[in-house]
C-alpha cells in the first residue's frame, strides 16, 4: 500500500461525510469505495482509524455498526487537500449520495440497540430520528437477550407502523 492510496481513501471518506447532514456507517462508505475499486477493505479500515485518531472524524457504535461524522478539523483538512480528488470522482460520490440519500439516511435514523443491565435484565433503546432530532425514544426492559434482539430486529421493520399507531392513539380524545 502506498501513502498516496491511504491519503486518497481518507479524502474520499472526508468528502462523503462532508456531503451529508447525517452519519454514515462503515459499511455504507465501504460499499461505495470498494465497489468502485478506489481501494481495498484493509486500506479503508486503516483510513477510518487514522482519521478518527487525528480527530478528523468522530464515531459512535450502534449494534456493532460504526457511525461516522466529519469534525471541524476534518472539514478544514478537506478544504485544504480536497483538490486532490478529481472532479469525476467527486461527481461519482455526489451521484451515489443523491441516488441513495433516502436509504442511507433511513438506515441511520432508525436505531435500536440493547445492553445487559444485570442478570435477566436487558435494556432496549429504540429511536426514530429525523435530521438528527429525536422523534421517538423508547426504552424497554426485557428479561432475555433473545427478547432484546427480537425487539431490535422488529423495530427496523415496524417502526413506521408503531409511530403511526402511537401518534394516532395519543391524538384521540
Amino acid at each position: 500500500m502506498t501513502t498516496d492510496t491511504l491519503t486518497f481513501a481518507k479524502l474520499i471518506v472526508l468528502y462523503m461525510l462532508d456531503k451529508v447532514d447525517f452519519t454514515l456507517t462503515n459499511s455504507q462508505i465501504s460499499e461505495f469505495v470498494i465497489d468502485k475499486g478506489y481501494t481495498n477493505y484493509f486500506t479503508l479500515q486503516q483510513a477510518f482509524s487514522e482519521l478518527e485518531s487525528a480527530d478528523f472524524i468522530s464515531s459512535h457504535t450502534v449494534r456493532n455498526s460504526s457511525h461516522y461524522a466529519i469534525t471541524d478539523e476534518g472539514r478544514h483538512s478537506l478544504e485544504y487537500f480536497g483538490k486532490s480528488i478529481s472532479d469525476d470522482i467527486k461527481s461519482e460520490i455526489d451521484e451515489f449520495l443523491k441516488a441513495n440519500r433516502y436509504h442511507l439516511r433511513s438506515e441511520n435514523e432508525i436505531l435500536a440497540d440493547y445492553y445487559q443491565e444485570k442478570p435477566d435484565q436487558y435494556i432496549v433503546r429504540c429511536q426514530i430520528k429525523e435530521k438528527g432530532q429525536s422523534l421517538v425514544n423508547l426504552i424497554l426492559s426485557v428479561t432475555s437477550e433473545q427478547q432484546a434482539i427480537t425487539i431490535c430486529d422488529n423495530w427496523r421493520k415496524k417502526n413506521s407502523e408503531f409511530y403511526n399507531t402511537l401518534v394516532h392513539t395519543l391524538f384521540l380524545k
